[in-house]
């Protein structure tokens, strides 16, 4: 695998959905907004993804946080446009809280009908929408222990960005069901935690060899390698804010500079063992802002929201250096409401869904028996849509 030197740039895909603007279900109109997107915006980078309810946005390569914002703004922008042309909306977060996954549409593309081929059931419940952040790192030789270091700060990138409490209309009781749900393919999850560029190209022939690269196109880790020259950390839900996708994004910027400089210094790096990486991934996804989370390899504990405090406060003087200290203070927003998940479990509540997890709440007020949709969940959907069209002229 090619990986060219690069300086400590910025890009960040960002993938959203399409959703009805009565039921609030899903839509699989993704093509019809993408060719509209291509007549009235020619040249713009937003994609198709793995769900024809699902577009992706896509930004170049950017010095700083604030430039990559600035071109996830624009394209979310022309989305807009043409959603508004189509009579559809826009919803951001982990998962959509009631889709039922067996009716959705898979886009018609070899490489996405082959990984459906392969995981079946498991690969047809990928209702799952997130946030990936690529930084540069200026060598092969230093992306490894930047990636097991990065893998310390799972639990707090995670719980910050978690958004998808809900799934076919049931509380979960999870900050993060998406997490949950991704790491049943094959070959997504935790990276393993390779020391060397050596051993990544061994592990690489092995999955070429064994057939494994060749249905799946790539490795899907949480964390991993790209051939852009950068580490790319794919494992945030899609936030449901602009401003929440720029916090993410600064924080994961300065900590991928900030362990580069540290190896650059003959610093060691941190690197927790693989059952506490592990632990804390299901930590954060379970709990969000409230987890207790595993700080070093003598187990010592601590709440995950005092730890992101902390860390802001430590890299602020980077974030300074890096244009993007108003960005990395939205950390401490996402605290002060208490994270996504939170915000549309009360607006899910607060219009009768279930108070306990995996409890189906009964549907319109004056339905009969049984459980029907629209239900309480849908609040949530119109919080997210209202909350993503406001947070586009915030900050522009």
């Amino acid at each position: 695998m090619d990986f060219p030197p690069s300086r400590p740039t910025v890009g960040i895909e960002w993938e959203v959905c399409l959703v009805d603007r009565e039921s609030r279900e899903l839509v699989p109109r993704a093509g019809e907004l993408l060719d509209l997107m291509d007549e009235r915006h020619p040249g713009h980078r937003v994609t198709r993804e793995f769900m024809a309810n699902t577009v992706e946005l896509v930004t170049g390569i950017h010095d700083d946080v604030p430039a990559a914002v600035a071109d996830l703004r624009e394209q979310l922008g022309q989305l807009y446009e043409c959603a508004d042309i189509m009579g559809v909306d826009l919803f951001s977060a982990g998962t959509h809280p009631f889709a039922d996954w067996g009716d959705q549409q898979m886009s018609d593309k070899a490489s996405y009908r082959e990984i459906i081929e392969r995981t079946q059931y498991w690969g047809r419940q990928m209702i799952i929408f997130g946030i990936h952040m690529h930084v540069g790192v200026g060598s092969k030789e230093k992306v490894w222990p930047i990636i097991n270091a990065v893998m310390t700060h799972y639990p707090h990138v995670l719980a910050a960005s978690a958004s998808s409490p809900a799934w076919e209309g049931l509380d979960t009781g999870y900050a993060s069901n998406r997490t949950l749900l991704y790491q049943q393919l094959p070959t997504a999850g935790l990276p393993y935690q390779f020391t060397t560029w050596q051993q990544w190209e061994e592990f690489n022939r092995d999955q070429d060899r064994s057939g494994v690269i060749s249905h799946t196109g790539s490795m899907h880790f949480d964390v991993r390698p790209s051939k852009y020259g950068t580490i790319e950390i794919r494992f945030a839900d899609a936030t449901m804010a602009v401003w929440e996708v720029a916090a993410l994004s600064a924080y994961v910027h300065c900590l991928v500079v900030y362990f580069e400089r540290a190896y650059d210094a003959g610093q060691p790096l941190p690197v927790l063992q693989p059952w506490h990486v592990a632990e804390n991934k299901w930590r954060a996804a379970r709990y969000g802002l409230q987890a207790l989370i595993i700080t070093d390899r003598e187990t010592t504990e601590k709440e995950v929201d005092g730890e992101l405090r902390e860390w802001v406060d430590r890299l602020m003087p980077l974030a300074r250096e890096l244009h993007c200290a108003e960005e990395l203070s939205g950390i401490l927003r996402i605290l002060e409401t208490g994270g996504d998940y939170a915000q549309l479990r009360r607006a899910a509540r607060a219009a009768g869904a279930a108070l306990e997890p995996g409890v189906r709440t009964r549907g319109d007020a004056g339905a009969e028996e049984g459980f029907t949709q629209p239900h309480a969940w849908r609040a949530a959907v119109d919080l997210n849509v209202e909350t993503l069209r406001a947070s586009l002229a915030e900050g522009a």
